[in-house]
């Protein structure tokens, strides 16, 4: 065990970062495998026919693709554990939050029930056959479900010693039982081929119609929801933001492929039977898997047996990883009881969260077997469904604040396609289980009624979050609204009469926004401790501004400034994010550092980055012009900018050998007249020279203020490497680089 420094608190336990790609594959492949191949044959075939249980696989793995590919692309933007608990709280907000993690921690406990007792059925029956059973006083129901109480008891104390255990034993329980249902499927393929007449198990391909398939598909989607254990695993897996995406749809097209060849290969197997196949095959219920081995192959029940042992196993021990940890996560942010969320120091395993999840996985054991699997495959839909609205809200609202490691294809139509195929889906299993009908929904109206009661008033904000603790947001009024993050007070008077100039010249308002920036280790508790300079710097500039220009003036905790200054764009509906700009060397591949250069990237409205020495109005001002948006931009805003009486603005375009030829009077006339000012104030020079820095230095050598157009395109990626990067650091004047996101409000000179 490490050890730490004399005199300094010991670190908090945290959970252990072991498993890599092929393990977690493994823990989503073992989750799903295994449960449609084994009650889903008797049951399945019942509702679909023996052709139409072959094609609900097959849309099942469509449907669970497309929902996959939404958690792919969270979890490579949140890694964390707590999965679509965490996806719906930064996308949706807290409630929503609270309620996606009560619904998951419910599906997968219950699930894991379902493995229980599907494991616990084949055991009991071996063991009845072999004469073990017979000094036992007790009835069928009863062994069966005291076996399952056994098997989840087991498997909880594998997860309780530790993530490498757990993954481990998942990865060997699910080779075998991956390695054990491809034999099976290829052996009766084999079988098939050898004896064509086998064909006729297939007639009547669809006796129940396209309703008997919908049936199945949301009966037996609870088969294909083991991705959600991957998005678990985010505290937990190696390189997340790669390896997270890659395991949950490779798990998916696994499994679909395996369940399609192992139906076809029961079906085409069974012989020797009265009546059509698959209404003797319909007939064992969720003991039609074993029945339909015996007829397929030598020793088949116990090959049925092996097979149920591996699909069941694996699958209990990764519903019981994926129920702790959003329970844990849940506890962590105070959502529940803080207890949930405390790791055991020795096996750094959320212990208690383990347990609790444990007591509801044993309640669900005493359910009948349908009624199981009903309220699974049902809660698992209404978690997915509010998944892909999540993944919508977050690309559409936060994409730009985001890191991701995966990007969904052909977005918004695939999520868009999966919640209206999960609402067909949701409807159909009335005709399987109304009581599941009655248990989801009474499940998420108590999860309601605990969150107002306790969770509202006591979770504590979590990282990705911003939330203001002095004045709320004050709703756009149809001004041009101009907002300038306050860090203190050196970097935002220099700003003033810019922002004064340019809130006078467009008939706008200005929103301070004081960001506390909260370092990572410190509780957010104490995040007052760090207000002070922001403080000072947001009454300076309160002095200075006219009040029919101050709009707002707020309080913002977050940990990550940028993300900070983007959301408070958003919410107040900003036009325009004025930055402030020291001019100090950043890293490489950054023009002024990671905070602003997000900003710049990111956001959604347009943003002026400036170097000012606090001289405003300005009476010889030179723009750079290249053509584009940012060039139109740049010129508006050195327009607005420099003395309205005095000031004259000079469009600079330096022709190259390889350059597009430039309309500059077009050019500034297109901007007075969309900006109504007078062009009288604008004049354009156009320069023929291949060293166009050099050209733009020189002439910027006499002018009071350089104002730029960001370079089109990603920023970040390409500014900093090109000419208007070049030209900031070179030089030494008052200086803006603009960067426009579109022409939804224009100012007006004043």
């Amino acid at each position: 065990m490490a050890s730490h420094a004399p005199g300094t608190a010991a670190p908090a336990p945290a959970l252990s970062r072991e498993l890599n790609l092929f393990q977690l594959v493994m823990m989503g492949v073992g989750m799903m495998i295994g449960a449609g191949a084994v009650i889903g044959m008797g049951l399945s075939v019942k509702t679909a026919g023996p052709g139409g249980v072959i094609v609900a696989f097959a849309l099942d793995g469509v449907v669970a693709l497309f929902t996959a590919m939404a958690y792919a692309e969270m979890s490579s933007a949140v890694p964390k554990a707590g999965s679509i608990y965490n996806f719906a709280r930064i996308a949706v907000g807290r409630a929503t939050g609270f309620s996606a993690g009560w619904i998951a921690w419910f599906a997968s406990a219950v699930a894991g029930s379902f493995y229980a007792v599907i494991l616990s059925e084949y055991t009991v029956e071996l063991l009845a056959r072999l004469g073990l059973l017979a000094w036992l006083p007790l009835d069928e129901y009863w062994t069966v479900r005291l076996v399952a109480v056994a098997c989840a008891a087991l498997f909880a104390l594998i997860n309780y010693r530790g993530v490498s255990s757990t993954g481990m034993a998942s990865s060997f329980l699910t080779l075998g039982q991956t390695a054990t249902l491809v034999f099976i499927g290829f052996f009766g393929l084999v079988v098939f081929l050898l004896d064509p007449s086998r064909i006729a198990n297939f007639k009547p391909f669809l006796p129940h119609g396209w309703s008997g398939i919908f049936v199945c598909m949301g009966v037996e989607y609870i088969a294909f929801e083991g991705y959600e254990v991957i998005a678990e695993a985010g505290d937990e897996a190696l390189q997340p933001r790669r390896n997270l995406p890659k395991a949950i749809i490779y798990s998916v097209l696994i499994v679909t492929v395996t369940y399609v060849l192992v139906a076809f290969g029961l079906i085409a197997g069974v012989r020797g039977v009265e009546g059509p196949a698959w209404e003797w095959l319909a007939g064992f219920g969720e003991k039609g898997f074993g029945e339909a081995m015996q007829k397929l192959m030598p020793l088949g029940s116990y090959m049925a047996f092996l097979t149920v042992l591996f699909a069941a196993t694996s699958a209990l021990n990764a519903t019981i990883f994926s129920a702790a940890r959003v329970s844990y996560a849940l506890g962590r942010d105070r959502m529940l009881p803080g207890v949930l969320g405390k790791i055991s120091a020795k096996r750094s395993t959320p212990h208690v969260a383990l347990a609790a999840s444990s007591v509801l996985l044993v309640a669900g054991i005493f359910l009948p077997i349908t009624d199981l699997a009903s309220a699974a495959s049902i809660m698992f839909l209404f978690l997915f469904l509010l998944a892909n609205v999540c993944v919508l809200r977050m690309r559409r609202r936060l994409g730009g604040e985001m890191q991701y490691g995966y990007l969904m294809p052909l977005f918004p139509l695939v999520p868009l396609a999966a919640i209206v195929l999960q609402l067909v889906l949701a409807i159909f299993i009335v005709n399987v289980s109304w009581l599941a009908w009655v248990i989801g929904p009474g499940w998420i109206a108590v999860g309601m009624l605990i969150y107002f009661l306790y969770a509202r008033g006591r979770a504590l904000p979590i990282r990705e979050e911003v939330f203001a603790v002095d004045a709320p947001v004050v709703p756009s009024d149809g001004r041009f609204r101009i907002l300038v993050p306050v860090a203190d007070t050196d970097q935002v008077l220099p700003l003033v009469p810019l922002m004064l100039r340019l809130a006078e010249a467009s008939d706008g308002g200005v929103e301070l926004v004081h960001l506390v920036t909260v370092p990572d280790q410190v509780p957010l508790s104490d995040a007052h401790r760090y207000a002070a300079p922001g403080t000072e710097g947001e009454v300076e500039a309160s002095l200075y501004l006219p009040a029919r220009r101050l709009v707002n003036s707020s309080v913002l905790y977050c940990r990550n400034p940028a993300r900070g200054i983007l959301y408070q764009a958003r919410a107040g509906r900003a036009n325009l994010i004025l930055l402030g700009w020291r001019g100090r060397a950043s890293a490489a591949g950054r023009l002024f550092g990671s905070t602003l250069d997000q900003v710049l990237e990111r956001a959604t409205c347009d943003v002026a980055v400036i170097r000012s020495s606090g001289r405003a109005p300005f009476l010889n001002v030179l723009v750079p012009v290249a053509g584009g948006p940012n060039s139109e931009r740049a010129l508006e805003i050195a327009g607005l900018l420099a003395d309205p009486k005095k000031g004259l603005v000079t469009a600079l375009h330096v022709r190259t050998a390889r350059s597009e030829p430039l309309d500059i009077a077009a050019l500034i006339t297109k901007v007075c007249r969309e900006s109504s000012m007078s062009c009288e104030r604008f004049s354009g020079r156009v320069v023929t020279s291949d060293d166009p820095r050099a050209v733009i230095l020189r002439e910027a050598a006499g002018a009071d203020l350089i104002v730029l157009g960001a370079t089109e395109g990603r920023f970040r990626r390409l500014v900093a490497a090109t000419l208007p990067g070049d030209i900031a650091r070179s030089c030494d004047r008052p200086l803006v680089i603009v960067r426009t996101a579109g022409r939804r409000h224009r100012p007006r000179a004043g």
